[in-house]
């Protein structure tokens, strides 16, 4: 039996990280989130209506592109893209949205309630409510609803009611707090659609399992094009959806090593960054175990990412799991990093990615050099119009770029 059948196991837990730590009203909640996943996940009319979904309404399968130009400039290894950010709506969110819908759908749900930092999950979930006919209740941050506008109004024009959360540091983690609390309160109508490969047992099963089409496709299209799998496959971390769905499709080939990139931010102190599994400690955070940034009495770090949706302090099981066992390295790209490789994707490949694929851009840039003949494919998570605004009024048009 593969890894993959093999994780998690039946509670939920990837060797010590994983489980369900939750309030007892939310309980028979996720419990029957689980049965009914269990019960459809091999269903044929399920498979059938999501395979449907993927091809004809999110434009799946996404193509893997040859960033040619960028490799040349910078030289060593050559740099693939899988162009995640072509999915409808813009990102790889999409994928596990229109399950988490469907799967609420067959549940007899009627709402779906969800966090956003960057605003990609919740855009991606209002475009799911849309299509599904349901309510969407999405909770951000005020500092990610002042750097994200763009998305902001994406959500309100697909139907979804936009809950700003002002308490605590206003973004990420916070919003999750805020999702939750509503969430207890709405359980026999609505699913909590968590928007990462992270949260209480069944959600990081679930999501990695809607997210494997990323690794599924690439692999075969890795393949297809240059006769041979790539040396490195690497995608950024926060909660570790996207990576997650890339590493699927080669976890079982231990020639190609995968590499996880968290965010720098501006350095290593605390509060600088959210660089978990890079600096942080097993712990627990909003309902299950794994790697966090934490104070001694198990507080949550105050954390900092130039992209809205890495700024989280913890970071999904698996990841913690993959981590401990040698199998993905973790790597770092600074916010400095970051939006060099922004602007030189940009400029070079006419791509414009979004702040947190760049931080796995500005990390495989790093990686190329020297390694002629080697390849890297790299998750494009998501394009970036939605930190345009941000990034030309904070730090114009990358005028003074030099690779």
């Amino acid at each position: 039996m593969g890894y993959l059948k093999q994780h998690p196991d039946a509670n939920g837990f990837f060797g010590e990280y994983g489980g369900a730590f939750i309030p007892p009203q939310l309980e028979p909640h996720f419990k029957a989130i689980a049965e009914a996943y269990d019960r459809i996940a091999s269903d044929a009319s399920y498979i059938n209506e999501l395979r449907y979904i993927r091809k004809h309404f999110q434009g799946r399968p996404t193509p893997v592109s040859h960033a040619r130009n960028l490799s040349r400039a910078i030289g060593g290894a050559n740099i693939y893209l899988k162009r995640e950010d072509l999915n409808h709506s813009g990102a790889h969110k999409l994928n596990h949205c229109m399950g988490e819908a469907l799967l609420a759908k067959h549940m007899g749900k009627k709402k779906l309630i969800a966090e956003t930092g960057a605003g990609q999950h919740g855009v991606a979930l209002a475009t799911a409510a849309a299509y599904f006919g349901m309510e969407c209740e999405i909770h951000m941050g005020e500092v990610d609803i002042a750097k994200e506008h763009p998305n902001v109004m994406r959500m309100k024009l697909l139907g979804a009611t936009v809950v700003p959360v002002s308490f605590g540091a206003r973004t990420l983690k916070e919003a999750v707090d805020s999702a939750f609390m509503s969430y207890m309160d709405q359980g026999e109508e609505a699913i909590y659609a968590i928007g990462s490969a992270l949260g209480p047992h069944p959600f990081p099963k679930m999501v990695r399992a809607f997210q494997q089409i990323i690794g599924e496709e690439a692999r075969e299209q890795f393949i297809e094009m240059t006769g041979e799998l790539p040396d490195h496959a690497v995608a950024c971390v926060g909660g570790g959806s996207n990576a997650i769905g890339l590493f699927s499709g080669f976890i079982e080939d231990p020639e190609v090593q995968l590499h996880g990139v968290e965010p720098l931010g501006k350095g290593p102190g605390k509060g600088n960054h959210a660089a978990t599994i890079t600096y942080g400690k097993p712990g627990q955070i909003h309902g299950f175990n794994c790697i966090v940034l934490a104070d001694e009495e198990g507080n949550p770090d105050p954390v900092h990412s130039i992209a809205s949706g890495l700024d989280y302090p913890g970071v999904g099981p698996e990841h913690s799991y993959l981590h401990d066992l040698g199998r993905a390295t973790y790597g770092t790209a600074d916010d400095k990093e970051t939006l060099e490789a922004f602007y030189a994707l940009s400029r070079y490949e006419g791509i414009i990615p979004a702040l947190e694929s760049s931080h796995a851009v500005a990390y495989a840039m790093k990686l190329a050099k020297g390694r002629n003949g080697q390849t890297i494919l790299v998750n494009l998570s998501g394009r970036g119009d939605k930190d345009l605004d941000y990034v030309t009024e904070n730090f114009g048009f990358g005028e003074d770029l030099s690779i």
